[in-house]
C-alpha cells in the first residue's frame, strides 16, 4: 500500500489528487494545515508526505525539520512561489522533490510515483530492458548494445510519464499535458504522434511494442 499524506490548504488541490489517486493500491490522507497533519502523522504511517510550504498556521519547511526529517520520510514540496531560493532551500533540507503551483495532477502523480519507485529500491535499475535497450529512469540515460541513445529532455519526460505510471496504459492526453507542461505551446493530436515516431527512430519501434507487451503503453493512432 502506498500511503501518501497531502497536507495542503488549496480546496482544488486537495479534490484533484482524490480524484486521480483512486486505485486500490494508494491511500491518501489530507490534512488542510500543520495541526491536523501533526495528528495523522503517527496514525497513518505516510510513506511520502506532499507538503505545502505555505500554510496558514505554520512554516512548511520548519514543520519538515521538526517532524517529517527526523523520522526519515520521503517529502515532496510543494508551493506557489516559483523562486529559486525556495526551491534549493528545499532540496538542500532532503526532500525528494519540488514542485510548483499550478502544476497538473497527473504531473504530480507521476512524480510520486517516482519516488516510491526508488523506495522500492528501482532507482538505479534499468526499468526497460528489451532488444539490447537498456533505460535507467533515476540516470536518464538510455543505452542500445552498451552505447548511449541521445534523447530530448522531452522525449526523456515523455518516457518517464510511461514508465513512471507502471501497469497502466497512459493516454495520449496525458502525453499532450507533458508536453505542454514542458514546452508551454499549444499542443496537437499529430505532436504526439511526431514525438512517439521519434522516440521509436532512436530506441526502436520493436521496444516500444515490448513496453505494451509489459502493461507500459500509450495509445497512439500509428501502430
Amino acid at each position: 500500500m502506498k500511503k501518501i499524506l497531502l497536507v495542503e490548504d488549496n480546496k482544488g488541490i486537495t479534490e484533484g489528487l482524490c480524484d486521480i489517486f483512486t486505485e486500490p493500491e494508494y491511500k491518501l490522507y489530507t490534512a488542510k494545515n500543520i495541526k491536523e497533519a501533526g495528528e495523522l502523522l503517527s496514525q497513518c504511517s505516510p510513506g511520502l508526505v506532499l507538503l505545502d510550504v505555505g500554510l496558514p498556521d505554520g512554516d512548511g519547511f520548519e514543520f519538515y525539520k521538526k517532524h517529517l526529517a527526523k523520522h526519515g520520510l520521503a517529502v515532496i514540496f510543494l508551493t506557489a512561489k516559483d523562486e529559486e531560493n525556495d526551491i534549493v532551500k528545499g532540496l538542500e533540507l532532503g526532500a525528494e522533490d519540488y514542485i510548483t503551483k499550478p502544476f497538473s495532477v497527473r504531473e504530480l502523480k507521476a512524480r510520486v510515483n517516482r519516488v516510491f519507485m526508488r523506495q522500492e529500491g528501482k532507482n538505479s535499475v534499468s526499468v526497460l530492458k528489451a532488444k539490447n535497450i537498456n533505460y535507467d529512469i533515476e540516470k536518464k540515460e538510455v543505452k542500445k548494445d552498451g552505447e548511449a541513445v541521445s534523447l530530448s529532455s522531452l522525449e526523456l519526460r515523455i518516457l518517464d510519464l510511461l514508465f513512471c505510471n507502471h501497469n497502466k496504459a497512459v493516454s495520449r492526453d496525458a502525453v499532450i499535458d507533458c508536453i505542454w507542461e514542458a514546452t508551454g505551446n499549444d499542443v496537437y493530436d499529430h505532436t504526439v504522434t511526431v514525438y512517439m515516431k521519434r522516440i521509436r527512430q532512436k530506441i526502436g519501434d520493436d521496444v516500444i511494442k515490448t513496453v505494451k507487451g509489459i502493461g507500459y503503453r500509450i495509445d497512439t493512432e500509428d501502430n
